[in-house]
């Protein structure tokens, strides 16, 4: 039994090391697989703080921290390794002041503040994650809600006339005309009143200028008066009186992250929409017009369904 057992430990040895080793090695990959997420702002908050945090609960191995636009140096002194998440346009603003740095996604910019900021160029290592809804899917809204309209009419000024472009080649794919109207001066009517007698139904651009506090209750009253539903821009204003708009929370966000700090950065899309997103109504409004009640997780399940589709 003496010599049989002697024989027998060594190879246990190896297999002991063998496994060793193995762990080891497993261990350096995971450590190799943890990213460091730098997110940056102008401020702290409870609210970045609680982003943050979930952020973290999604990606428990990765190492998740904040820091102010104050206490960091220039893009170009960062870890290349280190992934950058801007949440504001001081931030932004911060990470244009060169090209070199990390890889970076902008996080809930619009369209119209990238357009101020950026022109028609856009820096490389810059992801652009758009916060407006995208056109296409406010379209498809608008036929799901009311499908007799055909008329889609729209507001824009100087700093949103860009958008108009896009918008129109979405409506093409599906059967829908865009009337448009500029509204370059708020405080005058005419123009919004011209368009709603030539519009079945309104589709607000993410445009501050023309949908904000001030002019809310004007474009809501005469719409309401006109019995024409008005369509986004955003959740804000479908709680104000606008009909519906789909939109992007906080949870939504957070899964498009998780999704793209899953990818290498060399993969990251120079611009993207929201393709996780929820539907938002007004009960009320819907009432007045004679629209049956909306089932907004229905229509949102729908509507991404047919994204989906090639």
């Amino acid at each position: 039994m003496g010599p049989r057992a002697s024989r027998k430990m060594p190879n246990l040895g190896r297999l002991l090391a063998g496994v060793c080793l193995l762990l080891a090695s497993w261990l350096v990959s995971l450590s190799a697989c943890a990213e460091d997420i730098l997110l940056i702002g102008a401020d702290d908050s409870p609210g970045i703080q609680d982003f943050a945090t979930a952020l973290g609960e999604l990606r428990p191995d990765d190492t998740i921290r904040f820091q102010s636009v104050a206490s960091l140096p220039t893009p170009s002194q960062l870890p290349g390794r280190t992934r950058l998440i801007l949440l504001d346009l001081p931030s932004l603003d911060w990470r244009l002041q060169e090209d070199l740095g990390p890889a970076t996604l902008v996080l809930r910019i619009s369209r119209l503040q990238a357009r101020q900021r950026l022109g028609t160029t856009q820096p490389p290592r810059l992801s652009l994650l758009w916060s407006d809804p995208p056109p296409q899917r406010q379209l498809h809204l608008i036929r799901r809600l009311l499908p007799q309209a055909r008329r889609v009419g729209v507001l824009y000024d100087h700093h949103s006339e860009f958008l108009l472009n896009e918008l129109r080649q979405a409506a093409q794919a599906l059967n829908l005309d865009i009337v448009t109207q500029r509204w370059d001066n708020t405080h005058d009517s005419r123009p919004l009143q011209a368009l709603l007698k030539n519009s079945d139904v309104l589709l607000g651009l993410d445009d501050p200028d023309l949908y904000n506090p001030r002019t809310a209750k004007n474009l809501l009253l005469s719409s309401y008066a006109r019995q024409t539903a008005l369509i986004g821009p955003n959740a804000g204003f479908v709680k104000a009186g606008s009909l519906a708009s789909s939109y992007s929370d906080q949870s939504d966000w957070l899964a498009i992250l998780d999704e793209l700090l899953d990818r290498p950065t060399a993969t990251w899309p120079r611009t993207h929409y929201a393709n996780h997103f929820k539907v938002l109504s007004n009960p009320q409004v819907a009432r007045s017009l004679g629209i049956e009640q909306i089932d907004e997780a229905l229509v949102a399940t729908q509507l991404a369904a047919g994204e989906s589709r090639p």
